[in-house]
């Protein structure tokens, strides 16, 4: 029986061409192209987390507890008012114990991603985190940094309002968001220490202040510096970027088939050699294309 029903086919959501100029100017980092097989994301879905159940959504058993500060472009005195606010964060911050203030930021140099973490508590050493990584999307390695500025504050003593200042607040946004998405393995794991942290009092709350990227607001502007400033040290020098993450993938590839295929205990009575006219015997290989 013939079936003549065509699959319509669509482009993939995360192809360079279909992403807006808007989109575009929001990337700070290295771009993952889907266009290229080797360059693909591995997505981390969780649908089945408890996090998600709609009986059990954190955004409905605690939606008074967090809160999100966006910056809305407007006129200079709009924008100094509001400037003006995050100095006001970062003195109140200063002078309450039960107040803990996270500022993050994230750099793209060399395909090498560098997220950085400052907790600011009042009269405690500044707690600083550093986290890189080779060939990632800086949005993973944003969403990665919140996740660990949320483990460190929930947890300290006596703090009940955590405070998150990053000029990236779209990715922060993508914690509370039920749809099915690449990040939910990780925001589960944030829900789920946001949901102890809820739990341990009721006054408890989180909020997320936007930074505004051509402003030079203090505390934002240290970490900054610092993030550029630090330099990773590649183990291959001429090879750090997707074309060797390719060459390891294949040659991993081989390595397996020649494992599995010519060691003699694993290749059975009547299994034969694949040889050329020179009777040597052939081997798979790959060309840059990853064919």
């Amino acid at each position: 029986m013939e079936d003549n029903s065509e699959i319509p086919t669509y482009p993939h959501s995360l192809l360079l061409s279909s992403l807006t100029r808007y989109q575009r100017s929001l990337i700070k980092g290295h771009l993952v192209n889907m266009d290229n097989r080797f360059n693909e994301v591995f997505p981390s879905f969780n649908s089945l987390n408890p996090e998600f159940k709609l009986d059990n959504r954190i955004i409905d058993s605690f939606s008074n507890c967090f809160l999100f500060h966006l910056f809305s472009k407007s006129n200079d005195h709009l924008f100094k008012n509001y400037i003006q606010q995050l100095d006001n964060l970062a003195i109140e911050s200063s002078n309450t114990p039960s107040n803990a203030l996270v500022v993050t930021d994230t750099s793209v140099k060399n395909n090498v991603t560098s997220s950085i973490m400052h907790i600011h508590v009042h009269n405690r050493p500044v707690i600083k985190t550093l986290h890189h990584v080779v060939n990632i999307t800086s949005t993973k390695a944003e969403f990665f940094a919140i996740r660990c500025s949320i483990n460190q504050a929930a947890y300290l003593q006596d703090i009940s309002k955590i405070i998150v200042v990053m000029d990236s607040i779209h990715v922060a946004k993508k914690i509370f968001d039920p749809s099915l998405n690449m990040l939910q393995k990780q925001a589960a794991l944030i829900l789920n220490d946001l949901r102890k942290f809820f739990n341990h009092h009721h006054e408890n709350t989180i909020k997320f202040w936007e930074y505004p990227r051509k402003s030079n607001w203090k505390l934002h502007k240290i970490i900054n510096i610092e993030t550029k400033s630090f330099n990773l040290t590649p183990l291959f020098l001429n090879k750090n970027s997707w074309g060797f993450s390719q060459k390891s993938e294949c040659n991993g590839i081989i390595n397996k088939w020649k494992m599995m295929f010519q060691a003699l205990d694993l290749k059975g009575r009547n299994f034969m050699d694949l040889v050329n006219s020179n009777n040597n015997v052939l081997e798979p290989t790959y060309s840059k294309s990853g064919t």
